[in-house]
């Protein structure tokens, strides 16, 4: 079993930005390279109506011929997906809640990129920058803006406040996409320090899952003087061993607990299974029929993982948990609108380093280790992978996309993880934030 490549997918200039998907945003004719530029989303009513008629036109393939979903997305869910898009799904309430945060452009090495700044009206607050992946967005970050920036009307208290930024991957949603290579999570963790520095934060915290959470793994090790510390539900803790046993396919390796044999039997069929990576990891440009077919690419993204379709499909035949079909919708039509398939895909094929493994991390860490994630990280893993480990938990409920399915306990999970760093001993950092 080869190794997975993952990539950084890469995001084009402005202009064109603006040409494939009809978004204004203010210019400033003199603004420098490090202006911040207000923008709003807008997509045009054309756009909207190609959209649709593109799903009430597609081609659907035969039902499946299993009771299960081992051959990939369901035929029904793929058809009630598409029914639901094509006549009822209103995407100018997606374009509503966007424009309700405030959202910016700036310029970092050559590139524009997208990010919402959303400042708490309580003092001392916490600077915390959120990191999102694939096939996710900006979008699946935006339920833990108000419960961050304004805890006392989320059952939390003023000093549980943070400052929230969240920033669009080159090649994602908004931002741009690179004309050459080198846009890789490497790169993307020193831009992201770098922003955080443009907005007047000299010290913050991080938060990642996903490509977020290999992201703040880097940053942290790349600027550790900048980082307060670290949220991750989704570590880089599995030890190098078993990180290679489990690419190479092989049997369980003996001395692991019994917690972390069946940790390393979810990693076993994460390396077998999850094809998606294989093919964006070596030929993302060959998936180019994702920017001309909107049904293909919803069936793309959707299979994710199984626990992660399972949940979806739960929600397009009418039972919701943790995600609403409008949910899903908002972060599909978002890479359609902004034709970011490609784009998105390349960070599989930009990346060839190891995903699940510690990256040398010595800043303070917190790990929200969720129960239906690729893999469920065990403290003694998490212990030995961050010396520093300020936090560990294992909450009941919630998967991959964490901070979007499960909004309010991912909130309280990040007041508890980082309540530590807010204690008196802690007020000269403090003091330093901004």
């Amino acid at each position: 079993m080869k190794k997975l490549n993952f990539s950084l997918a890469k995001a084009s200039v402005a202009g064109s930005l603006m040409l494939l998907t009809s978004i204004s945003h203010a210019q400033n004719n003199n603004a420098t390279d490090t202006a911040i530029r207000p923008f709003k989303v807008h997509i045009s009513e054309s756009q909207i109506g190609d959209l649709k008629k593109r799903v009430r036109a597609t081609k659907f393939p035969e039902k499946e011929t299993v009771s299960d979903q081992s051959q990939g997305v369901p035929l029904a869910t793929i058809k009630s997906l598409a029914h639901y898009w094509g006549t009822a799904y209103n995407w100018r309430k997606a374009e509503a809640r966007l424009n309700a945060y405030p959202q910016f452009i700036t310029k970092i090495d050559g590139l524009d990129i997208h990010f919402i700044h959303v400042k708490s009206k309580h003092p001392n607050a916490l600077p915390i920058i959120l990191a999102h992946g694939w096939p996710g967005s900006f979008i699946e970050l935006m339920k833990i803006i108000d419960p961050l920036t304004n805890p006392t009307a989320h059952g939390g208290k003023a000093e549980d406040a943070f400052d929230v930024v969240i920033p669009s991957m080159p090649g994602f949603g908004f931002s741009g996409k690179p004309t050459s290579t080198g846009w890789g999570p490497e790169h993307m963790a020193k831009a992201w320090v770098t922003l955080m520095k443009r907005l007047g934060y000299n010290k913050f915290l991080a938060q990642g899952g996903d490509w977020g959470g290999l992201i703040v793994d880097l940053m942290a090790v790349q600027s550790p003087e900048s980082l307060l510390g670290i949220h991750t539900n989704f570590p880089g803790a599995v030890p190098a061993e078993v990180d290679k046993a489990a690419i190479a396919g092989l049997p369980v390796p003996a001395g692991l607990t019994e917690e972390e044999r069946k940790e390393y039997e979810k990693l076993d069929f994460v390396y077998k299974h999850v094809y998606y990576a294989f093919y964006m990891g070596s030929r993302p440009q060959t998936l180019a029929a994702l920017t001309d077919s909107p049904v293909g690419l919803a069936t793309f993204l959707l299979d994710h993982d199984a626990r992660s379709l399972n949940l979806i499909s739960r929600a397009f035949a009418g039972e919701s948990v943790g995600l609403t079909r409008d949910d899903i919708l908002d972060n599909i039509s978002l890479y359609w609108f902004t034709n970011t398939a490609i784009s998105a895909a390349r960070i599989y094929w930009e990346y060839k380093g190891g995903y699940f493994n510690p990256k040398g991390v010595q800043v303070p860490v917190a790990v929200s280790a969720f129960p239906d994630e690729l893999y469920q990280a065990p403290r003694s893993w998490a212990e030995k992978a961050y010396p520093n480990l300020i936090y560990y938990n294992k909450p009941n409920v919630g998967g991959h996309f964490a901070a979007w399915e499960q909004p309010k306990i991912f909130s309280e999970e990040l007041r508890a993880a980082f309540s530590s760093l807010r204690q008196p001993e802690a007020s000269p950092a403090q003091a330093s934030l901004k």
